[in-house]
């Protein structure tokens, strides 16, 4: 129980990464004063809790009815949760975990960004989108395990808010470069994470290839 807990709170962690979303929020929000920059960071995470609340509660009934089996699920949840890592390692940004520059041109024209593009795709993006519903199809079967993935995930919102709240005084401490250097140490971590969802997914898949290279 605590070991599916600390993964599940790690990979949230490691996928929401809410110190490397404080950037993003400022850029964003940076002509709002500051009690409408707090509403915002309060929508953002509240609107990308309702999102990724729903598609752990509904993914778990989606999947059967498109045929999507768990084992297919984790293999390619591992895969696109490997490439979040690459672009965290090397710091680069790509329409996963980052809005793309049509995105950002059309962000730049909205009076309230808390929705999009901050709740989607930067807080719920592919990633978190994907390993909450993977999540919930692993714990399928026991309410108790299922209610903790939902209550971690929210937890790791709960941050996310509270970074945002201490944006300014992150940035000052960190600064890009102290940033870039935990999303670099986090990247290492999910590409770890993702690995074992592809062990997992093809354990699942082939199991008597998997059986005969581990005998009981």
């Amino acid at each position: 129980m605590w070991t599916e807990a600390l993964t599940v709170l790690v990979t949230f962690l490691v996928i929401i990464d809410p110190v490397g979303l404080v950037p993003v929020f400022m850029s964003l929000t940076y002509h709002q004063p500051p009690e409408r920059r707090g509403r915002t960071a309060l929508n953002s995470t509240l609107g990308a809790a309702a999102i990724l609340t729903l598609f752990s509660i509904a993914g778990n009934h989606l999947l059967p009815l498109l045929g999507i089996s768990l084992p297919a699920l984790q293999i390619s949840g591992g895969i696109l949760l490997m490439l979040l890592s690459i672009e965290m390692v090397f710091a680069r940004q790509s329409g996963l975990r980052s809005t793309t520059d049509a995105e950002k041109s059309e962000a730049q024209h909205k009076s309230d960004v808390a929705i999009f593009p901050l709740a989607v795709p930067l807080i719920a993006g592919p990633g978190a989108i994907t390993s909450s519903v993977m999540l919930m199809e692993r714990a399928s079967g026991h309410l108790e395990m299922q209610a903790m993935v939902i209550a971690l995930m929210l937890g790791v919102l709960v941050l996310t808010y509270v970074a945002f709240l201490a944006a300014s005084r992150l940035m000052g401490v960190l600064g890009v470069t102290g940033i870039n250097v935990i999303g670099r140490v986090l990247g290492i971590i999910l590409a770890a994470l993702a690995i074992q969802f592809v062990i997992e997914g093809l354990g699942g898949a082939f199991p008597a290839v998997f059986s005969a290279h581990h005998p009981a």
